[in-house]
């Protein structure tokens, strides 16, 4: 007994170890699949959905989601009849929790039919469900399986496995996602860096974008992004000016990665102003930069001296210094 307990001990272990390497080593787009499919070798299932959301009586507002092998038609379909998912809310109660169902015995009742049939057309036939869910916010990170076959029932021991890796393949996805962000902003270490949802919700933050952010609005504790911000990127501009600070994003993979900084001069110029600057700043003439802009040499010129006042310098070498502060 000790040498099964010792070797399944190990078995685990090099699992985690597996799944951590992913998470360094594999780009962002790639983890999740890849993590799953590790998974599948000591918990089988033949589909998953891997994401955030908040909970509410009537179901879940979904922030992030992760599809593998489903369609987003799935969830299209689901949205309008979430309110039945009784399964998934029975775990919104507590902070961890892990639990699997079949689908045809939790949803016997003659009001769920239309519900059960959404679920046997999708081939979700018995479901694993794990949730990390914070009661206070009613931010919730879940993973979800499914098994198609309608006697592959899930067994305590695979809720006992899926409660034990769970946590782990919520840290090893963090990390891979902080590791992405790393790399994003390497190129710029005066910046402060995050992870947010589309909705707002900072996932990852640095320090330094703490320190910011808690300069432009002190009341400021992490949660979700001001909403002057978001507003700022839904409308479609590519940065949010503030009094104190800048802020820019990159959307990627259903998230937001922010990059964070001081307000300075640049920031003043118009766009016209901006686009001219960095031709200057790349040792194009006027009369070039009138030709490409198809501006009058005498309307470039204009520009010029009015950037260069607005950044208070009197040279190229000072007006490309000033952008370098803008990052």
């Amino acid at each position: 007994m000790m040498d099964q307990a010792n070797s399944t001990a190990a078995d685990f272990s090099k699992l985690l170890l597996a799944l951590y390497g992913l998470s360094n080593e594999l780009p962002i787009e790639s983890f999740q699949d890849a993590a799953l499919t590790l998974v599948k070798q000591v918990l089988p299932f033949d589909a998953s959905m891997w994401g955030t959301a908040t909970t509410a009586p009537e179901g879940i507002d979904v922030h992030t989601l992760h599809l593998h092998q489903k369609s987003p038609q799935m969830m299209l379909d689901y949205t309008p009849m979430k309110h039945f998912d009784t399964a998934a809310a029975s775990l919104y109660a507590v902070p961890q929790a892990t639990r699997g169902f079949n689908s045809a015995s939790w949803f016997g009742a003659p009001h769920e039919r239309e519900f059960l049939d959404y679920l046997q057309r999708y081939e979700q036939n018995n479901i694993f469900i794990t949730t990390r869910h914070d009661a206070p916010t009613r931010f919730m990170h879940w993973i979800s399986l499914f098994r198609a076959d309608p006697d592959a029932h899930c067994r305590p021991e695979e809720e006992r496995l899926l409660d034990l890796l769970a946590p782990h393949l919520m840290q090893a996805l963090a990390m891979n996602r902080v590791i992405h962000l790393q790399r994003l902003s390497a190129s710029a270490p005066s910046m402060g860096a995050a992870i947010a949802d589309l909705r707002g919700v900072v996932y990852h933050r640095d320090t330094l974008f703490d320190a910011l952010l808690q300069r432009e609005w002190e009341g400021w504790r992490g949660g979700p992004l001001p909403t002057r911000v978001i507003q700022a990127f839904h409308s479609g501009r590519g940065r949010f000016l503030g009094s104190h600070i800048v802020i820019t994003h990159r959307a990627e993979h259903g998230l937001l990665f922010l990059s964070c900084r001081t307000r300075c001069r640049v920031d003043e110029l118009t766009a016209r102003e901006h686009t001219i600057a960095q031709l200057v700043a790349k040792g194009s003439s006027y009369k070039e930069i009138a030709k490409m802009l198809d501006r009058s040499p005498a309307t470039v010129r204009n520009h010029i001296q009015a950037i260069y006042a607005k950044l208070g310098v009197g040279s190229i070498a000072g007006l490309i210094e000033e952008l370098h502060r803008a990052g």
